[in-house]
């Protein structure tokens, strides 16, 4: 396991010193001596996308940064993104990014798709006998570089999200104890926000490496046990077919969450989601 997490380490390395070229799985798995069939099944279990999408999200990324902090014509951002043209380059930046490379550049806001995975080389396995419901407590000041590290992580999950701005309001939610955490040593591998008042879920990251353990389910049995007063618990997420979704709407709905409107959220198109305190219950006690 250690040796696949090091060999997703470097073929992540290699990526990122090569995102102006047209990156793909062979010439990845070529660079770390592996086949690119087994780099494929030990990347996407790792990193919860594919080398393709990784690829693609990274180098979006890039181009959206340099549309905001620098002077260069969209022509040649496509070209140091990787497309060998404009119109490719417009066409899937606005299907992931919901604004035209140009729109984008006047609004004069940077946020990013997707940023570099930092992973964890000795990830622990949570022992099935430990109750992590216990094991989540409210996160303190001490905890923000640690919570800040892992929202970096799982970004994709968050269109729009201005760091400094979250960091802010993350400080006063940590005051008002609306944030739960749990931790491996010194590496956060859940967090969640929450808003008490409405029993919205503000913000839910679980780590890649530690998803597929039961922590997305235990922090909402600690959410709705400790602070949820509300009958009605909510979150907002990507509407159906957006293509910026890594898997995000089916983490609700597989949590009990139904769909409800379509929203609006910073100028990003979302839909809301809720689930029944009741039917949870019910569900959990089952």
């Amino acid at each position: 396991m250690k040796n696949n997490i090091e060999k997703v380490i470097a073929a992540i390395d290699y990526i990122e010193n090569h995102l102006s070229d047209k990156v793909d799985l062979e010439l990845v798995a070529e660079a770390v001596h592996y086949s690119k069939y087994y780099l494929h099944r030990i990347f996407t279990k790792t990193v919860g996308l594919t080398v393709h999408d990784y690829v693609k999200r990274r180098q979006l990324t890039e181009a959206a940064k340099l549309l905001v902090f620098s002077d260069k014509p969209i022509i040649e951002i496509a070209f140091i993104a990787g497309y060998e043209s404009q119109q490719a380059f417009s066409d899937i930046f606005k299907l992931m990014y919901k604004k035209s490379p140009g729109q984008y550049r006047n609004d004069e806001e940077f946020y990013p798709l997707q940023l570099k995975y930092i992973l964890n080389k000795n990830p622990m396995v949570l022992d099935p006998k430990i109750d992590l419901e216990k094991e989540i407590q409210f996160a303190s000041m001490e905890d923000i570089p640690k919570w800040i590290e892992l929202v970096r992580l799982v970004v994709d999950g968050f269109p729009c999200l201005d760091e400094k701005q979250y960091v802010e309001q993350l400080k006063d939610c940590i005051q008002k104890k609306q944030t739960l955490i749990l931790k491996d040593k010194d590496i956060a591998i859940g967090i969640m926000g929450i808003t008490i008042a409405t029993g919205s879920i503000d913000f839910l990251g679980i780590h890649p490496q530690y998803r597929k353990q039961g922590i997305t389910q235990a922090f909402l049995k600690k959410a709705i046990s400790l602070l949820i007063t509300s009958d009605e618990i909510s979150v907002t997420t990507f509407r159906e077919g957006d293509k910026a979704d890594t898997g995000y709407r089916n983490i609700f709905k597989n949590l009990g969450f139904a769909e409800a409107e379509l929203l609006v959220e910073f100028g990003y198109p979302t839909q809301r989601f809720v689930l029944q305190k009741e039917n949870w219950e019910e569900t959990a006690n089952e």
